[in-house]
């Protein structure tokens, strides 16, 4: 049985890739695990600059597997909790890793599998993606962090409508209301994709990271918390070689050489 979590790794840009397709990457358990375990690797390996995240086949992914939650029988509560604590585990290192995350909807995005699509620095959606939340529809509530990113991304009455009458979103729509970065056609997802984990391998890996972290930790802290968060930040990345360099190549009128060494 193959993994249901391939990590490949060329150059500065690891990619995962949910690749359960003919379950539509429906989340279970050895996949929730798998997800934890890449994400603990890119986090771990200084080498890595940028991770992508996608999806193999027609989906991106489908939401948590219903089949697994049906053969759990009465034991139901406690494997929920299993599986959404494996989950959490992987989101959170994924979104707290000092590297960014390009997110490549390739597909339909449901339940989970929304949560996981909106949990991107930068999110490329296809044309023929779409997104539901899809809890409603099956009797659950949110998990994944959705209910903690949505009302970030659209604000909290589209949230509510959303989560609550579980309609189906467009990816133009998605553009539009800021749910996803930007729409490309499908057969232009990959390439753009790759152009774009590139140039954020290449960019300065340690001030991203301090970026994304103010970023993530910014509508829960008053102005002053914040303020002296970014002082300690900025302080940080010019402490870095890259911030060294950065610096000095714009006086000196060149392209920085960035190597994200801390």
């Amino acid at each position: 049985m193959s993994d249901p979590v391939h990590l490949a790794i060329e150059g500065a840009v690891a990619t995962l890739t949910l690749d359960r397709p003919g379950a539509g990457n429906t989340i279970d358990l050895p996949l929730a695990r798998g997800l934890l375990a890449a994400a603990i690797s890119c986090d771990q390996d200084p080498a890595i600059r940028c991770v992508v995240l996608t999806g193999a086949g027609r989906l991106f992914c489908g939401g948590g597997d219903l089949g697994a939650l049906t053969e759990a029988g009465e034991a139901l509560p406690g494997f929920l909790s299993e599986l959404a604590g494996t989950l959490h585990m992987a989101v959170s290192r994924l979104m707290r890793m000092e590297k960014p995350l390009l997110v490549l909807v390739n597909g339909p995005a449901a339940g989970a599998g929304m949560s996981l699509a909106l949990a991107g620095d930068v999110v490329l959606a296809a044309r023929s993606a779409h997104f539901t939340a899809a809890y409603g529809g099956v009797g659950l509530s949110p998990d994944g962090g959705m209910s903690w990113l949505l009302p970030r991304l659209v604000g909290l009455r589209r949230a509510q409508e959303i989560i609550l009458t579980n309609r189906r979103v467009g990816a133009e729509e998605a553009e539009r209301i800021g749910l996803v970065t930007r729409t490309v056609d499908d057969a232009a997802l990959a390439g753009e994709g790759a152009e774009l984990a590139a140039r954020l391998a290449a960019s300065a890996t340690r001030a991203l990271g301090l970026a994304r972290g103010l970023l993530a930790d910014s509508l829960g802290a008053g102005l002053e918390t914040q303020l002296e968060r970014e002082a300690r930040s900025i302080a940080e990345a010019g402490r870095s070689p890259d911030g060294r360099e950065g610096i000095q190549a714009f006086l000196a009128r060149r392209k920085p050489d960035f190597t994200g060494r801390i």
